[in-house]
């Protein structure tokens, strides 16, 4: 019971979340480089990429009418769009406003991106891989032969 109550908390915008509140407790707690106005600037233009990227990856789901939850069974395979550059624009998304809140708040918290990452890639990814490379077998080989996991 416990188990699959926390398989439905686990999701990647969860962890976002919890990233962003350990980067806004780390700025608040533990401040260590405060750019000041450019930190919010350029934080403020990570937030925005961030968000089209978001925002356009998402679409593509809509567009080819499969599902955007990871551990759903893909009804097909996105190559084109953002998914033309990166095969999990999402968490590169979520990346992106994960370091635009660390420099707004403080650039310290840039450190935690990388973390995300790790724990995204370990949580999600590698088993949406495996079940793509499962479902579309060559087709998903030859794209990732030619698209990078991340960027």
């Amino acid at each position: 019971m416990l188990k699959r109550l926390l398989r439905q908390w686990e999701s990647p915008p969860t962890w976002a979340l919890v990233f962003a509140a350990l980067i806004w407790a780390q700025s608040r707690g533990l401040p260590l480089l405060d750019l000041g106005a450019l930190g919010v600037v350029a934080g403020i233009g990570f937030v925005g990429a961030g968000a089209v990227l978001l925002s356009a990856a998402a679409l593509q789901f809509r567009r080819h009418r499969t599902t955007i939850l990871p551990r759903e069974v893909p009804r097909a395979m996105i190559t084109d769009g953002v998914y033309a550059y990166s095969r999990n624009p999402i968490y590169v998304a979520d990346a992106l406003i994960l370091a635009g809140l660390a420099l707004i708040w403080d650039a310290g918290g840039l450190v935690l991106v990388p973390v995300f990452m790790a724990v995204i890639t370990r949580r999600f990814i590698l088993g949406e891989e495996a079940g793509l490379r499962a479902h579309f077998g060559a087709a998903f080989d030859a794209y990732a032969g030619r698209v990078r996991r991340w960027l």
